[in-house]
């Protein structure tokens, strides 16, 4: 595993195009932007093991807003 330490605004790249920005810290909480293309698909870890045993069939995660919201 790969540690870094980034400060708000600063982030990380993947590969040729994904980027993780830090937007903000708060106490124990951090919160991530993620910019990635539409067709790689993103999910909290919990959600990715769901899907992954079966729990999500059925369920759709939500269209992304092409207003970008």
């Amino acid at each position: 595993m790969l540690v870094l330490t980034r400060k708000p605004n600063q982030a990380i790249v993947i590969g040729d195009d994904i980027r993780v920005v830090v937007v903000s810290v708060d106490r124990d909480q951090v919160r991530l932007g993620i910019e990635a293309p539409r067709d790689i698909t993103v999910h909290r870890a919990e959600v990715y093991e769901e899907i992954q045993r079966g729990e999500g069939r059925g369920k759709r995660a939500p269209k992304p807003d092409p207003a970008g919201a």
